[in-house]
């Protein structure tokens, strides 16, 4: 499906939902706006009350709606009007758990749903998880705290949407969730546009999880998040996440700005980034991986800027399970400016980007894939990358006649850092094959005793209109070692 298909198809389905619907208020079901009163039921009552009588918006005014678990109907909207504030219970016995996961609103193979307004859903995941822990500790709910922390499907989403269809997410906030904020999971048609999502409270706050889902669009909307903004997954061997545009938004996160992979055991197909912006991230600003067999191809990043970001493009394929390696074939990122910064982006964040990582020097820009699973035709165009150089040579060196020692590393989970200390400053690129390097330009604010690109086992690599600015850099700013078709 082209992307103007899919964005006309959701934009036309968004638009007759409002006049489709009748409204109901919510007080017309007993739902108390005091913030005390539990309205679990109350709330419910008014969901299936609209879905059997035709449908309709359950209408939220000024007000504090406390509620546990509840359950969206096909044919009804949840408008939050401005003033309105949907509240978690912070008592993690209100919610209820759905396909292994635990949530404030499930929508289970529903059609014609939404939630709209410019109102407020409010997890209260931070005190939801502190109760949570504190129940582990007493003995009445087990769970092993890996690291300090209750697992994140027992910590409520504020939003897990499955099998769902016709699904418009509009205009409103989300924050604060208990894990994850917001996840689709085989959903078809879906819109999100013009939500601004506050989703920093806790551990695995990503912004938002569209998984195994076929047309999507997610635009015009502000990401703050403490784990991954937008990220893309792909749970079951047997569905694909495509047809997705993104478009025309801002991240900013303590993780990856934008990205897909993990999971990844289906795949990831059509896949269009236009116009976005990345900022204050700790990780990649795209990180784009096949490690769990699935694979990645025809994806389009177009107009993305990053701003005091720790790594800019990352693409990597694995191997997380034995003999499950993954495919790439088919990227092309175009129109990028960004700037990585010698200091630590999120610094302030409640929950920064780990520093188990550091000390190390400035990562490269990485397309790394696998002996016998090379990545194939990646196309970069119209780039410019500026570095803060200054790299130190007393870390772990790996110099230029010593490439083998950067391990494979197939079962890692994969991120910008994985590999540690690397022998380029601008672009690592390994197991490759097909890369087009135009109009690229690469800028390193002071010396760096490392080069600019090392090409390792990349066989066909074009450069053309290919510059690097590096005060007393090398003469010769590509290395190329096990390769072959490369042209400068």
């Amino acid at each position: 499906m082209k992307k103007g298909t899919i964005c006309l198809s959701l934009i036309l389905f968004a638009s007759l939902l409002p006049l489709q619907a009748k409204d109901y208020n919510a007080s017309m079901f007993g739902v108390k706006s005091n913030g005390t009163t539990l309205n679990t039921s109350s709330i419910q009552k008014g969901i299936d009350y609209i879905s059997e009588n035709g449908g309709g918006r359950l209408v939220f005014y000024v007000g504090r709606y406390l509620t546990g678990t509840v359950y969206l109907k096909s044919n009804v909207t949840i408008q939050l009007e401005e003033g309105a504030i949907l509240v978690g219970s912070v008592n993690p016995f209100d919610y209820e758990m759905n396909h292994n996961w635990t949530a404030l609103i499930f929508a289970l193979d529903q059609e014609n749903i939404g939630i709209t307004g410019k109102g407020v859903i409010d997890g209260q995941g931070f005190q939801v998880a502190y109760n949570l822990v504190d129940m582990v500790h007493k003995g009445v709910v087990k769970d092993p705290l890996k690291y300090d922390r209750p697992r994140e499907t027992i910590r409520p989403q504020n939003i897990y949407f499955r099998g769902c269809r016709n699904i418009v997410i509009k205009d409103i906030m989300l924050k604060d969730p208990g894990s994850w904020n917001q996840q689709y999971d085989q959903c078809r048609n879906l819109l999100i546009d013009n939500i601004t999502v506050d989703s920093k409270s806790y551990w695995n706050n990503d912004g938002v999880d569209i998984v195994d889902c076929d047309s999507v669009v997610v635009s015009n909307s502000y990401f703050d998040a403490a784990d991954d903004g937008i990220c893309l997954k792909s749970h079951s061997a047997s569905f694909v996440c495509q047809n997705v545009y993104i478009y025309n938004n801002t991240v900013r996160t303590s993780a990856n700005g934008i990205k897909f992979g993990t999971v990844g055991h289906g795949g990831f197909r059509n896949i269009r980034i236009i116009n976005n912006l990345v900022f204050d991230t700790y990780r990649s600003a795209i990180t784009f991986a096949a490690v769990d067999g699935g694979f990645v191809e025809n994806i389009v990043v177009d107009s993305l800027r990053s701003i005091n970001t720790g790594n800019v493009i990352f693409l990597r394929i694995g191997e997380r399970s034995a003999g499950k390696k993954g495919r790439m074939n088919g990227v092309t990122i175009s129109n990028v400016y960004a700037e990585v910064p010698a200091t630590k982006p999120d610094a302030g964040y409640n929950y920064e980007g780990p520093v188990e990582d550091l000390p190390r020097n400035i990562s490269p820009s990485a397309i790394v894939g696998m002996p016998d699973a090379m990545i194939e035709n990646i196309t970069l165009k119209n780039i410019e990358i500026h570095y803060p150089g200054g790299g130190n040579p007393n870390y772990a060196m790996v110099g230029l006649d010593e490439l083998g020692k950067v391990p494979e590393m197939g079962v890692s989970y994969p991120e910008f850092s994985m590999f540690k200390e690397l022998p380029a400053w601008g672009f690592y690129i390994r197991h490759a094959k097909g890369i087009t390097f135009e109009n690229v330009k690469l800028v390193c604010e002071k010396k760096d005793y490392r080069t600019a690109v090392v090409l390792d086992d990349v066989h066909g690599a074009t450069f053309t209109k290919f510059k690097v600015s590096e005060s007393g850099g090398r003469k010769d700013p590509v290395f190329h070692q096990n390769s072959t078709g490369v042209k400068l």
